[in-house]
């Protein structure tokens, strides 16, 4: 009995199996039910797509049902074609002369149309009868979406029936090893570095349609990278041996190989062979410009890129990228900072779901700069903060408290206009500015001088401390004071900003 129950049960699973493979069809013509006279013609009939009022002796459900289903017809040395499969359910009604099938892509919107008209004598004299329908196939292609309806002849308003049909695609076993659109997902190739070009392999069977291939960016649509290279049957199958050379500019993740059948709707395959290379996802970072005339730094990506762009200074070799304030933007397509100070320590931060990475643009060139000084002023128990710069510039300062485990805590600016040259002529020589600070302020211990261009969108701080060789007196022992150091006031500022600088026009504004 457990025997018999075991084998009743193999047998049902081996059916449900058959039953769920692609069948294979030698033949696929109109058939209808027997007893009943059907003609069939491929040409659409324009007028059918307009609809007339329904009969008020006609049901909404004379179209009784609508299935569709996807068959393969083999040729030895072609291959599998992929056809559909359509059939059709309806009450026949007196008014009805016969059934429209059309099947669009919704990819191409390309549609395919078949009527079947039944003879006269038929509705006539069998009106109220069931009509079963078998449609001739419709040539389809592998992966496509299809919209597929059912009408009356002629078209009554509201009388239709549509389904939804998705073609089975190469990861299906048998589509897989048996159509030729998917020999794509088994291509050959090998990427040759030292020429800059990947060679590619189509294995092709006698008789099958020529192939395309090329590189393309993936980015919305795949964006060509070079010319399409057409490869043809009767090459392939007297030389399999030989490979198509594609050549290639620079290894970018989305650079990738497409390829695709020489016929109408082919299925196309992408392989990306950079997709996970860590070196060519370095190269992402590396296409970031400056623009002297309007001193804007850009950076567009050659892939796509989900993330957010920064940027950000070093204070020092080795020491953490500090971001820059509202400099935080999401990444796009293209990126830019207007009016960027050419500082060594500015850098741009990228962090992407790939990772974080730092590339400072002015580190290794050479761009207009400036440097900072502090030195005994003239000037009687102050200061001399100096600014010297190859171009014409505007300045800040800030005293700041300089904290353990948090960023300095500055005062009020400060703000050092530019001094014109001795000679008058502002290209004769570098342009500089000072102002003078009480010294009793600046050597306050934990105090730090902080300076920085005004006169651009972003800049680099550059911030002096522990000012014992610019002026400031050394502390006797090693003995700690006993209070904490107050943070400096404002009050020097006040007195500053009344008194014209020393050894110089240049004068100290409020800002």
């Amino acid at each position: 009995m457990l025997a018999g129950q075991a084998l009743a049960f193999l047998g049902l699973t081996w059916g449900t199996f058959q039953s769920l493979a692609i069948p294979r069809i030698t033949e696929c013509g109109l058939s209808c039910s027997q007893g009943f006279a059907c003609r069939s013609h491929r040409n659409r009939n324009i007028f059918n797509s307009f609809c007339r009022p329904r009969p008020v002796s006609m049901s909404r459900s004379v179209l009784e049902a609508l299935t569709s289903s996807t068959a393969m017809q083999c040729v030895p040395s072609d291959g599998c074609a992929m056809l559909l499969r359509v059939r059709a359910s309806i009450t026949l009604h007196e008014r009805l002369r016969g059934l429209e099938a059309c099947a669009m892509s919704l990819d191409t919107q390309e549609t395919q149309c078949q009527s079947v008209w039944v003879a006269r004598a038929s509705h006539r004299q069998q009106g109220g009868q069931q009509l079963q329908v078998h449609f001739g196939c419709f040539a389809v292609s592998v992966a496509q979406h299809l919209y597929v309806t059912l009408r009356t002849i002629p078209h009554f308003c509201g009388v239709q029936l549509d389904q939804r049909h998705l073609v089975e695609d190469c990861r299906e076993e048998d589509v897989g090893r048996s159509v030729p659109d998917c020999l794509a997902g088994k291509l050959s190739y090998w990427v040759d570095r030292r020429r800059k070009a990947i060679l590619v392999q189509v294995p092709r069977a006698s008789g099958s349609p020529d192939y395309y291939v090329r590189l393309c960016l993936k980015r919305f649509t795949c964006e060509d990278a070079g010319a399409p290279v057409r490869v043809t049957a009767n090459s392939v199958s007297q030389a399999v041996s030989q490979a198509v050379s594609l050549p290639y500019s620079q290894e970018l993740p989305c650079l990738c190989l497409e390829g695709w059948s020489a016929t109408p709707d082919a299925v196309r395959i992408q392989i990306c062979p950079f997709e996970n290379d860590t070196e060519a996802l370095e190269l992402l970072w590396d296409t970031v410009y400056y623009h002297p005339e309007s001193q804007t730094l850009s950076w567009e990506p050659a892939c796509p890129v989900s993330g957010h762009v920064s940027l950000c200074w070093r204070p020092g070799p080795g020491a953490g990228c500090r971001k820059l304030q509202q400099s935080s933007q999401l990444v796009h397509r293209r990126v830019q900072y207007p009016l960027v100070d050419t500082q060594p320590q500015l850098c741009l931060k990228f962090s992407t779901s790939w990772g974080s990475w730092v590339r400072c643009p002015f580190e290794q060139r050479r761009f207009p700069t400036w440097k900072m000084t502090i030195q005994p002023s003239p000037t009687k128990g102050h200061l001399r903060v100096t600014f010297f710069s190859s171009s014409p510039a505007h300045f800040q300062v800030h005293l700041c408290y300089r904290r353990k485990s948090q960023l300095p805590a500055c005062q009020r600016t400060l703000q050092a206009s530019p001094l014109p040259s001795a000679s008058g002529d502002p290209a004769a020589a570098p342009a500089f500015a000072f102002l003078d600070l009480p010294r009793e302020e600046a050597c306050a211990p934990g105090i730090c001088i902080q300076g920085w261009r005004s006169d651009v969108h972003f800049s680099v701080p550059q911030q002096l401390c522990n000012l014992r060789s610019s002026g400031c007196p050394a502390l006797r022992g090693r003995r700690r004071p006993r209070t904490r150091p107050r943070p400096p006031t404002a009050g020097w500022a006040w007195r500053a900003l009344n008194r014209r600088l020393g050894g110089g026009n240049g004068e100290t504004i409020r800002p």
